[in-house]
């Protein structure tokens, strides 16, 4: 048996999983997206439009959504890497006796179901929560601070479910960082800061990389903690998307926001896998 014949046999199980349960219902749904939606008709038969997805470039609730979706996706992502680095580095750099704690800390999260976590954060968060009494006790505020139904209450939220996949990711990267190579820039006399940003950080970069497409992708396809903490009406493309499908019944409308966020998720992989071929190149 040939090496090759052999490496396709080993991924064909996961072949026929992502050919059923993702190609498939993607190439159903793409007649239903160029279909016209009639309310209280339901979807016209036979009709052919473009308006589904001109409706998304042209239509300034859906522009401010898919603008809403992509701002929330980066600055998550941002707030991940800047808080994960740090723990990342400790696990793996720091003494050994705290690397077991810290990892059992970072993945613990991980245990509990995501509507506990974001129900654990509506508890924190609403007027009259736990951040907000203490905050008037300690006197510092007098009136509550708004933290649930905007952005303010997705970012902490998110931040706080996607930043283990970032920090196992970075420590990861960090593991594969060759010891010997930091020895020998320490040796030609750079300092420390020095070598953490000239070696160690360039050799972490398809670790932050690859930990940021992960966030980032999990964030704009985020439904039920953007639902819960964000409410009814702050959307972002996950909640229109269901709220098309299940509320409006409007599917094609639906569908064509489906294969907006897959596509612009698609290219932002694509884009992100040149940059790491890039930095890596560099490093």
């Amino acid at each position: 048996m040939t090496g090759r014949r052999s490496a396709w046999l080993l991924i064909a199980p996961l072949l026929v999983v992502l050919l059923l349960s993702f190609v498939l219902p993607l190439i159903l749904l793409l007649p239903t997206s160029f279909q016209e939606y009639q309310p209280g008709q339901g979807i016209v038969s036979g009709s052919f439009t473009l308006e589904n997805y001109l409706r998304i470039a042209t239509d300034g609730y859906y522009r401010e959504v898919v603008l809403r979706t992509l701002v929330l996706g980066v600055s998550v992502t941002i707030l991940c890497l800047l808080t994960g680095y740090p723990v990342a580095y400790l696990i793996v750099r720091g003494n050994p006796r705290w690397r077991l704690p810290l990892t059992l800390l970072v993945i613990f999260p991980l245990m509990l179901n995501l509507v506990v976590r974001s129900f654990g954060w509506i508890v924190l968060l609403t007027n009259r929560g736990v951040v907000n009494n203490l905050l008037i006790d300690l006197g510092i505020i007098e009136t509550p601070l708004k933290l649930m139904f905007n952005m303010t209450g997705l970012l902490i939220g998110l931040t706080h479910i996607y930043l283990p996949f970032m920090v196992l990711m970075l420590v990861a990267a960090l593991q594969n960082v060759p010891r010997d190579v930091e020895s020998a820039a320490s040796c030609l006399g750079a300092s420390r800061v020095r070598v953490f940003w000239s070696v160690t950080f360039p050799l972490t970069a398809p670790g932050i990389i690859g930990g940021s497409i992960l966030v980032f992708v999990l964030t704009i396809s985020a439904l039920v903690t953007p639902r819960m903490l964000g409410g009814p009406t702050y959307q972002v493309m996950a909640t229109l998307i269901y709220d098309e499908y299940m509320q409006l019944l409007d599917w094609p409308s639906g569908s064509a926001l489906s294969f907006a966020l897959a596509f612009a998720t698609i290219f932002i992989i694509w884009l992100s896998n040149r940059l790491t071929k890039k930095w890596a190149g560099m490093a």
